[in-house]
Parts: C-alpha cells; sequence; structure tokens
C-alpha cells in the first residue's frame, strides 16, 4: 500500500463531511420556495446534520478501533452515497431531513478513520506532516462548499448538488476500495470497547488539554463565521456577496496554517508547540478587538491572524492524541471530534446572549478569556506531562 496515495483517499473521506455541511448555505433561499416549506425547517437541515455528525462520533470510535479502518469507512461512505441520492430525489422538507441525517450518520466515519489511518501509517515527524497535509485538504470543504453549491445552484436547480455529492461519493469510496489496506495493528485484533475508554481519555492530560482546546477553538471560531458578518453589515455596509468574499480569506489562512503546522512538527516538539499556538490564539482574538473598528482592511487583517493560528494547531492536535493513545485511537479522535462540534453548537447560542447582553466587546473579550483559561490549562497539563517523561 502506498502510505501518501492512501493518506490522501482517507483525507477526502474526511473532506466530504464539512463540504456536504456547507455546498447548499448559499441557496437556502431557493430550497425554502422549491420545497414550499419555512426558512426553520431548511436551517434544521443544516443543524441536524452537524448533530449527526457530532452524535456519531462515539459510535464511529469504538467502532473503528475494534471492527477495523477499511471496512468501516467503505461502509460509511456508502451509506453517505445512498443518503445523497434520497436528497436528490426527495420532493418534500421531510425527505430532506431524513436523508441529510443519514448522510451525516455515513460520512461522520471520515474523519475518525482518517486520523487513525494516519497514526497508524507513521510515526514521529513523518506523522505530523500528514496530519498537516489531512487538515489542509479536510479545511477546502468549507471553502469550497459554497462556492460549488452556488455555481451548481446558479445554473441548475439545487437538487443537483446533491446529485454532485453523489458523484464525489462514488469517486471517494472507488478510491478507498483501491488504494486504503486494513492498518489496524494485530496487536490490538482482540480487544474489546469499554465505556470506560471514553474516561480514560478524558482523565489523560493529553486528552484532556486537547480535547478542551478543540471545544474552545471551535467555540471561537464560529463566533468569527456567526457574528463578523454582523459587523460586515452594520459597520461597514457590505453586500451578501462582498461579506462571502470578505470571509475567505480566513478559512484560506486556516488550510495554509495546515500545511505550516504540519511541517512545524518536523522540527519542534508537540507539546510545547500547541502550547504556545493556543496563546497565539489569544494573541489574535485579542488584536481583532483593537482592530475591526479601525478599518475595513484591519478587520480582514485581524481575521488571518484567527485562521492562521488555528490551522497551524489543528495538525499538532491531531498528532499528539494518535501518539498518545495507541490501541484506542479512534476513540479519543471521536471523542475530540464531539466536543469540537458541541464548541460549533455553542458558539452561536452563547454568542447571541453575550452580543445582546454587552456587544461585540462582551462576545470576543469572552472568547478571549476562555482561550486564555484554556492556554494556562494547556501549559500546566502538557508541561506537567514533560517535566514527568522527562
Amino acid at each position: 500500500m502506498n502510505k501518501r496515495w492512501a493518506v490522501y483517499a482517507v483525507s477526502l473521506a474526511a473532506f466530504l463531511g464539512p463540504f456536504t455541511q456547507t455546498i447548499y448555505t448559499p441557496l437556502l433561499p431557493e430550497v425554502t420556495d422549491a420545497l414550499h416549506t419555512t426558512p426553520f425547517l431548511v436551517n434544521v437541515s443544516i443543524s441536524i446534520f452537524t448533530v449527526g455528525l457530532a452524535l456519531m462520533q462515539l459510535v464511529y470510535g469504538p467502532l473503528t478501533d475494534t471492527r477495523g479502518r477499511r471496512k468501516v469507512l467503505l461502509a460509511g461512505i456508502s451509506i453517505y452515497i445512498l443518503a445523497s441520492l434520497g436528497c436528490y430525489f426527495s420532493g418534500g422538507i421531510a425527505g430532506i431531513l431524513v436523508f441529510r441525517s443519514l448522510q451525516a450518520i455515513g460520512i461522520a466515519a471520515g474523519s475518525v478513520v482518517a486520523v487513525t489511518v494516519i497514526g497508524d501509517l507513521y510515526d514521529g515527524p513523518a506523522r505530523g506532516k500528514a496530519m498537516g497535509t489531512f487538515q489542509m485538504m479536510v479545511y477546502l470543504g468549507p471553502v469550497g462548499g459554497p462556492i460549488i453549491g452556488g455555481l451548481l445552484g446558479g445554473r441548475f436547480d439545487f437538487h443537483t448538488v446533491f446529485l454532485a455529492l453523489t458523484g464525489a461519493g462514488l469517486l471517494i469510496l472507488a478510491g478507498n476500495a483501491i488504494l486504503l489496506k486494513e492498518t489496524k495493528p494485530a496487536t490490538g485484533s482482540g480487544r474489546r470497547f469499554s465505556p470506560a475508554d471514553y474516561a480514560a481519555v478524558l482523565k489523560d492530560r493529553v486528552g484532556s488539554a486537547i480535547i478542551l482546546l478543540g471545544f474552545v477553538q471551535y467555540y471561537v471560531f464560529y463566533n468569527f463565521l456567526v457574528f463578523v458578518p454582523g459587523i460586515l453589515t452594520d459597520r461597514y455596509g457590505l453586500s451578501p456577496e462582498q461579506k462571502g468574499l470578505a470571509l475567505l480569506p480566513m478559512s484560506a489562512m486556516i488550510v495554509a496554517g495546515s500545511y505550516i503546522g504540519g511541517r512545524l512538527q518536523l522540527r519542534l516538539d508537540g507539546r510545547r508547540l500547541v502550547t504556545a499556538v493556543s496563546f497565539l490564539n489569544l494573541l489574535a482574538v485579542a488584536l481583532f478587538l483593537l482592530l475591526y473598528p479601525l478599518s475595513l482592511g484591519a478587520l480582514l487583517g485581524g481575521t488571518l491572524f484567527i485562521g492562521l493560528f488555528l490551522g497551524v494547531s489543528l495538525p499538532v492536535q491531531t498528532t499528539l492524541l494518535t501518539e498518545e493513545f495507541v490501541e484506542t485511537r479512534a476513540t479519543a479522535t471521536g471523542m475530540y471530534n464531539l466536543f469540537r462540534y458541541l464548541g460549533m453548537a455553542c458558539g452561536p447560542v452563547l454568542g447571541s446572549f453575550l452580543l445582546s447582553a454587552g456587544g461585540y466587546g462582551l462576545l470576543f473579550g469572552f472568547a478571549a478569556a476562555g482561550l486564555l483559561g484554556c492556554a494556562l490549562f494547556m501549559r500546566g497539563r502538557l508541561g506537567e506531562g514533560r517535566r514527568r517523561f522527562s
């Protein structure tokens, strides 16, 4: 098995999750009109996909550890393909909701299996580099999804989006069937899952630190995705199209940062690196608070640092998890992904309350405080871990 091509294959499977999540967001008004439904129910079709992704992490983690990587991934992609076809043929919102749920249930396997396979195939600095490639490809999903969805929706009926997802799923299924062999270590072949495995991840110094960081980072990131467009409208008067373009550089910097983070692990200790970058995340939010009232250019410059430091951090986090948990890599990855999705969900809800209570200063100030607490916690947990093993 060619390890490099296997990484590309599983990374594309993980890419499908965020790509599917965002591909038809530009078409929500058209979907509402075409299905003769309400904006609320159409928005539920977005939320239900995220909830499905989150909950299935707790299922696919143990399954991948006990049943193997290849069979779980191929089964998940197959469910996703059938569900995408179901969305294409659905003539009402009820069908869309059911099949969007099934899409999430299927493709949730992608990120769990991808991280686990990379952990199986690589050791040391090479693992960090491969994780950088993985994170970079995954974050092309939320960057490219709205663009491709808008192009398809502008030329064809919105159902064509789901036909395109079906085709993409078939290609990725074929690629993984050909390129991916089973990578589950033989030493763990007889191991059975226990709910105590989840507790072990949360009690572990590395596990607890990385999971907390993932939750806080995604809470902060979704604050920016949801509430920065309000600043762009209220303060700078941008149109919807201009707001979409204004957020693209931040997403692009996440992709670039993931590449950089993977390469930095070739030279730097992962625990020190992720702790340092957690403080840089804090600095980026504080810088944004100072810059966003000054000018549109200053605001956009602030978002670049948000994306860059988030991107640098991501491959380091998954590398540390796969190094710390050998027999339960997928379970640890599933827990990590679950808390990231919970951060996504908390961002808009708590953020709306903070914004109404104290404006953007309280909203982003609370985010900065959360990052400060997380960075200090990580320094304590990971710093103690280094001393313990030195």
